[in-house]
């Protein structure tokens, strides 16, 4: 098992939503501040190999990097997936391809490990549910953010291939939609739970009288509160050395429908709820198989659905003052 205190650690989407919960997990295991580098963005374009080669060059002047953790992803909901699929797939597969390469060239690989953060959006779209992480290449993903999953599917191919050719230490986890305080509240790029919350947030600041919410609300989700995200990575960062795939979920699945009527109870809008059945669903249903992450890493998930929804929400109360620049690069 690596153990993480002796560790000189880079975290790539540091700075964001899991990220900074990830630092405080790796803080609470013995790491130290200066041993977590956080590359940037702008002093770092990790879609660029020369910007790549610097980072590692700089994170700890010039003292090698044991592990890199890669959070960083440039990803958003429905509408921002269909808006920017061509994007979505050069940025995500460029900061894999230049960050795996680079590690590997630059020596790093020799001793150290590279963790990436894959998502559940590389599963095709008709999955058996419960995923299992078996059922990956068994098919196309749904068709609005398959060029996202497909570049975060494509780099836990690379890991494979670099442990088989080069002896590579790495591991690859799948979390499944993160929820949480601190989480991505823009409007431009959220996902549903931060959405919908700040819908009815903003509907009862508002004194509106209806809200108005994407597709047929029949599509099911998993969602996983971010702390036991954070700490199903630092599992993985310690007991695993290849690449397999493993799901980190909360084994629980709840319809959009299910979910938006439970946020409005707990934020306590009473208007109407209207449906856009011209808008997509998206994928189906998702709701993940997580014996693997129990197998291989003793891990599950802890925070209960109902009090996760609720710390978020009064999150978003106390923040929502808090300007949120669109676009750019979030966590996944």
């Amino acid at each position: 098992m690596t153990d993480l205190s002796k560790q000189r650690i880079v975290i790539t989407g540091g700075d964001g939503f899991l990220g900074r919960v990830l630092q405080q997990k790796l803080r609470d295991q013995g790491v130290k501040d200066e041993s977590i580098f956080v590359p940037i963005y702008p002093e770092y374009d990790l879609t660029e190999v020369e910007s790549c080669k610097a980072m590692y060059n700089d994170a700890f002047g010039g003292a090698p990097v044991d592990l890199v953790i890669h959070l960083a992803a440039e990803v958003g909901g429905i509408g921002a997936n269909r808006e920017n699929p061509g994007r979505y797939f050069y940025a995500n597969m460029a900061m894999a391809l230049h960050l795996i390469e680079q590690f590997r060239a630059m020596g790093l690989g020799k001793t150290g490990k590279f963790v990436q953060i894959g998502t559940i959006c590389a599963y095709p779209n008709l999955t058996p549910v419960p995923f299992k992480e078996d059922d990956l290449w068994n098919g196309y993903p749904e068709v609005t953010n398959a060029p996202y999953g497909i570049a975060k599917k494509a780099a836990w191919q690379m890991l494979d291939a670099y442990k088989l050719q080069y002896g590579m230490k790495s591991s690859y986890v799948l979390p499944v939609n993160l929820y949480g305080p601190g989480d991505n509240f823009n409007p431009n790029s959220s996902h549903v739970i931060p959405a919908l919350i700040r819908k009815c947030c903003e509907a009862i600041d508002e004194g509106a009288d209806h809200i108005e919410c994407w597709g047929t609300g029949s599509a099911s989700r998993e969602f996983l509160y971010v702390e036991d995200a954070a700490s199903g990575i630092v599992r993985a960062a310690e007991v695993m050395d290849e690449p397999t795939p493993i799901n980190l979920g909360a084994s629980a699945e709840i319809t959009i429908k299910e979910l938006i009527e439970l946020i409005v109870e707990l934020t306590g809008f009473t208007g109407e709820i209207r449906w856009d059945p011209t808008k997509p669903d998206g994928q189906p249903r998702r709701c993940l198989d997580t014996t693997r992450a129990k197998d291989l890493l003793g891990w599950e998930a802890q925070m209960d659905f109902r009090e996760g929804l609720m710390r978020t929400i009064e999150w978003w109360r106390s923040n929502s003052d808090r300007v949120q620049p669109a676009g750019g690069i979030v966590s996944n």
